[in-house]
Order: structure tokens, then C-alpha cells, then sequence
């Protein structure tokens, strides 16, 4: 597996995080709390596995209980914010639900592919 599309898929992992309507950062929201922990925990492994070349399990668990946390979150989101009332009747919140699916998809990748042996053999090698 090439270096430099793990290293480049490493550092895109955030946007999963931020996938949100805009709405949801409003400051009344709380929605976007956990997302920004999640990220900040994901960052905290990256930087771990990226700058320090870290050869202990520990920064791939933080990384997979980020994405993890934001799957889990999403689900629990996602009944209470897919249907919005707009005068009086029910609609279907189309752009929050297909950022939802779209952002755990996303992580159930990531948690995939971050367990693959190449994936971690090209953090540990220090030339490409």
C-alpha cells in the first residue's frame, strides 16, 4: 500500500467529524460537542502515529473509539433529527439525514481500513 495515500487518508478522516448541517453549530446546539471530542481524540492518535511514529497499539484504539463514538452518536441522533415539522406537517430532513449516513459510512471505513496490516506497517516503516 502506498505511503503517501495512507498519510493522505489519515489526515481526511476529519471531515467525517464536521459533517453536519449548518444549523447544528449554533451555539443552543450540543450537537456538535461529541463530534469536536471525537476529532480532537482522532487528532491525538494521528499526530501520535504520524509525528511520533508510535509503535504501540494504543494511538489505533483511539482513533477506532473516535470513529466508533461518532457512529454510535449518529444512530442515536438520527431518528430524533430526520424529520422536521414545517407548518404543522412532518418532513423529511434530507440534508441532515444523507450527512448522517454519509459520516457513518464513512467511519465504518475507516474502522475497516485501519485495521489492515498494510495500513499500519506503512506508520511504522520510516522510509517510503
Amino acid at each position: 500500500m502506498a505511503k503517501p495515500l495512507v498519510w493522505l487518508l489519515c489526515i481526511v478522516q476529519f471531515v467525517t467529524f464536521v459533517l453536519f448541517p449548518p444549523s447544528s453549530f449554533s451555539p443552543a446546539s450540543q450537537e456538535w460537542c461529541l463530534p469536536v471530542l471525537s476529532a480532537v481524540l482522532a487528532l491525538v492518535g494521528t499526530l501520535q502515529l504520524m509525528l511520533r511514529r508510535s509503535p504501540y497499539a494504543w494511538p489505533w484504539y483511539v482513533i477506532s473509539f473516535a470513529h466508533g463514538i461518532n457512529i454510535i452518536s449518529r444512530l442515536m441522533l438520527f431518528l430524533p433529527r430526520a424529520a422536521v415539522r414545517v407548518q404543522g406537517e412532518l418532513r423529511l430532513n434530507t440534508l441532515y439525514v444523507v450527512l448522517a449516513v454519509a459520516s457513518m459510512l464513512i467511519s465504518a471505513f475507516y474502522l475497516w481500513y485501519l485495521e489492515k496490516y498494510e495500513v499500519r506497517n506503512a506508520f511504522l516503516r520510516r522510509s517510503a
